[in-house]
């Protein structure tokens, strides 16, 4: 079970910026706050291992939190990256379930908890709860299809110029935009199915061909956007 501390007047943010809860009236919310459960992690805490018991839904309220599937080999490969907004546990809560993955807190954290007991009984008063969670379900799904087929079909460049270009730009320099990665190059590389090795070769590939600027700190100025476009598409 995680540690439960409590927060206060932070439920209600949490709730607002969830999708599943935003087709809810602003009372009906409040009705949801009064079941949620702040939780508090640390950098680097596990949040819960494949194989557990996993009867809670949790929603990351600040912070992020990385979905990830360790081999048997001891080979990490991120699936996802929870930020602010974002949820787990709806999959359990539809299939009961125990994951086939681990959740980590990639800085610290703070979640909302909702126990499964109490989240069916909302879901009972407010069915359109349990219909965007079976979109969420679908989304996902969908998501592992499409990153599956790029896998196949896309090299490492392509998968490459299409993450720089989801990021969200930072500022821009010169009129080119500057975005940061938000994580260490060896997780990127883990979330695009490469290696660090192959990432890293790419990234000078991309500099030295003029389409990007490294800088310090995970900062990158594309200074080609049209150039990173055409690699994304191929």
């Amino acid at each position: 079970m995680l540690p439960i501390t409590d927060v206060s007047h932070s439920e209600e943010l949490c709730v607002t910026r969830v999708q599943l809860f935003q087709g809810l009236t602003l009372e009906q919310q409040r009705e949801v706050v009064g079941v949620a459960r702040p939780t508090l992690l640390d950098r680097a805490e596990r949040v819960y291992s494949a194989g557990d018991d996993m009867s809670q839904l949790m929603v990351v309220h600040t912070g992020r939190v990385k979905i990830s599937r360790v081999s048997p080999e001891g080979h990490e490969q991120i699936i996802r990256v929870l930020g602010s907004g974002d949820f787990i546990g709806e999959s359990a809560f539809i299939s009961g379930d125990r994951p086939d993955h681990e959740a980590t807190a990639l800085e610290s954290a703070q979640l909302c908890v909702f126990d499964h007991a109490d989240l069916g009984r909302l879901v009972e008063q407010h069915p359109s709860i349990g219909l965007r969670m079976l979109e969420s379900v679908s989304q996902r799904l969908n998501e592992t299809e499409a990153r599956l087929a790029s896998v196949i079909s896309e090299d490492v460049t392509a998968r490459l110029a299409r993450y720089l270009l989801a990021l969200p730009v930072r500022r821009r320099t010169g009129g080119s935009p500057q975005v940061v990665l938000p994580l260490a190059k060896k997780d990127i590389a883990s979330l695009l199915d490469t290696t660090p090795e192959s990432l890293s070769r790419q990234l000078r590939r991309l500099s030295d061909s003029g389409v990007i600027l490294q800088g310090a700190r995970g900062a990158i100025t594309i200074t080609d956007v049209d150039a990173l476009s055409a690699l994304s598409s191929e």
